[in-house]
């Protein structure tokens, strides 16, 4: 007996697993495009409201849009395409975001 419990063990063995691993990165790369894809649709919302340029919203809406796609293709298992997309969404955001 060397001291450990088997939960100790069955944690050694989930970090090498490519499985989870593949697993945890279709759930994030979803997951932050949806959170993404959910700020970008609201920051629209509240920059259509207000008196700025219509590119402000226009942008943000766009921006949404490509991270709603890096969500969906994130949870399909093409998380390099997805994180490159939501990189892009994000500078799309910003952009908009400097024409106010």
């Amino acid at each position: 007996m060397d001291g450990r419990g088997d939960s100790e063990i069955s944690e050694v063995q989930d970090f090498g697993d490519p499985a989870l691993d593949a697993r945890r990165a279709r759930w994030t790369a979803a997951l932050t495009g949806a959170v993404l894809a959910l700020a970008g649709v609201a920051a629209a919302v509240l920059r259509a409201s207000g008196s700025g340029p219509v590119v402000v919203p226009a942008a943000y809406a766009l921006g949404a849009a490509v991270c709603a796609l890096a969500s969906l293709l994130g949870s399909r298992g093409r998380t390099r395409r997805a994180l490159w997309l939501l990189v892009v969404g994000a500078m799309v955001m910003a952009l908009g975001d400097q024409f106010d």
